[in-house]
This record gives C-alpha cells, structure tokens and sequence, in this order.
C-alpha cells in the first residue's frame, strides 16, 4: 500500500522524475540516518567490511533502477515498463537458487506466475507499444531492483532493519544525485509543492515501503516480497478512484483480482509449508 502511492504523488508533482527520486531518497536518508546513528550506533561500529560494502551497493544498485525506469518510461510505454520490470521475481529466483538453493514450492511457483500474468493483464489496458532501447532499459531496471532485493535477503539475516536501510537509502541517494550532475539535471527550484510531494514519496514510499519490504526479508523468501510487489498497481488504482476520480477498466479490475489471487497462492504455499516443517 505504501509504495502505491507513488502513482499519486507523482500526478500531483511537476518537476522531473529524477528530481523527485532525489528528494525521496534524501528525506529518507535524514530521516534514518541520525536515527542509526543514535540509537545503533554500536551495531554500526562493529559493522563488518564486506556487510558495509554489500548495503551501499544494494543502496546504488535501488538508485540505478529508479534511473531506469524513469529514464524507460520516455522511450517505450507505461505498460511495456511496468511489466518488464515486475520480471524482477524471475531474475530474484534464479539469483537465490544459484546463490543458496532457496526456490518456492510448487503452490508458490504458481503463485508467482499467476500475479505476473494479472499484471500483464492491468498492462494491457493500457497497450504495449515503444521502443527496442527503451524496454531493454526497462529489463535492466527489472534486473538493478533484483540485485536490491537478494543482497537485502542476504544481509538481513545478521543487520537490523534500520542499520540497512540507512546505507542502502543514503548510497542510493548518493547515486541518485551523481547521476543529476552526470545528465545536467538541476535539483534546485522546483518549489514547495515539490519538496512535499519528495517528504511524502519518502514517508509512503520508501519508509512505509521498501523498508516493509526490507524488514521482511529477514523473515520471507525474496521471491515472496518480490511477488507482493505485483500488488501496487492494485492499491494505485484505488488511491485513483478515491483521490482522483478515475475509475478503472474492467481489464485492470480482472487483472488486479487475478494479482490478489496469486499472492494469496503465495502466502498459503508458506503457510503450508511451515506447517509441515513444525509436524
């Protein structure tokens, strides 16, 4: 629900996508970091190298796949990006499988393939179409969010919530920045409305969302978070009936309940597989 609203910030705002990106990461990078740095700082102290360098390469590799899906969405269309990039899952399953044999059950894997085809299903109402260039970066941004995701896993195991995710948002913010300077892009002047529309991208989005998505890792196989993800279109199409007044096609209401159906698949293939671990 938290990453959903980023649709409906981002209809309200008028300065450029990477502008926004930006804002968002810096609000949540002063939000956390002197949190961690107060109340974990010990964790932190004895924070091993090779910890530190994996959260500030997850951190650039979230800042590279905003960049590619922003940047994607001006070559090839709104349904060809969202649906190239919800193939994150497909990339996370082959990573964790070559990484740590972790694959979901045979119910999860039908759950994972459901939601995608309901996505595609919300994707077509709004038509394919766009560039070669522009759903290759779109792939890249699918693969950037996918390394995200298993470092998360892989790391979460021994860090806190809060010590990750202040790396990985301040890196991500870092990177995120460079690449304004790299492109000519001015963060400055952008007005008031802006800043909000940034303070709430990082409250909603990132804290209420990817940190959700982050503390779960710790608890959920990648590919479950990754599936979950398939359901923001969903809440985006309801903040858009109650704030927005546009009501969706009959596709994205059959797509969206076909997404609900799979997740739902998902969480009781691990219910169900918990059961049989505790017999």
């Amino acid at each position: 629900m938290g990453v959903s609203v980023s649709a409906l910030l981002a209809r309200w705002s008028t300065a450029p996508s990477l502008v926004l990106v930006v804002y968002r990461m810096a609000f949540a990078s002063l939000i956390l970091v002197p949190w961690a740095l107060l109340f974990h700082r010990q964790e932190l102290k004895s924070l091993p190298w090779r910890q530190l360098l994996l959260c500030l390469v997850s951190g650039a590799f979230l800042g590279l796949h905003f960049f590619a899906y922003f940047t994607a969405l001006e070559y090839t269309s709104i349904a060809s990006a969202v649906v190239l990039v919800d193939t994150e899952v497909f990339w996370v399953c082959i990573a964790m499988f070559l990484l740590r044999g972790e694959l979901p059950g045979r119910l999860g894997l039908g759950g994972i393939l459901l939601s995608f085809v309901g996505s595609v299903v919300v994707a077509l109402s709004g038509g394919f179409g766009g560039s070669f260039i522009g759903n290759l970066i779109a792939l890249a941004g699918a693969a950037f969010m996918a390394v995200y995701t298993v470092i998360g896993r892989l790391v979460r195991t021994s860090l806190s919530t809060t010590v990750y995710t202040a790396l990985v948002y301040a890196a991500g913010c870092l990177t995120t920045v460079l690449i304004a300077l790299v492109t000519g892009v001015s963060l400055t002047g952008w007005g008031g409305e802006n800043l909000a529309a940034g303070l709430g991208l990082a409250v909603f989005c990132t804290l209420l969302g990817h940190s959700v998505f982050s503390w779960g890792l710790k608890y959920e196989k990648a590919s479950y978070i990754s599936t979950v993800k398939f359901l923001e279109p969903v809440f985006a199409s309801v903040w858009g009936i109650l704030f927005l007044q546009e009501v969706p096609s009959l596709a994205t209401v059959l797509g969206g309940a076909v997404i609900l159906g799979g997740v739902v698949m998902y969480s009781l293939s691990d219910t169900r597989q918990a059961r049989i671990g505790q017999s």
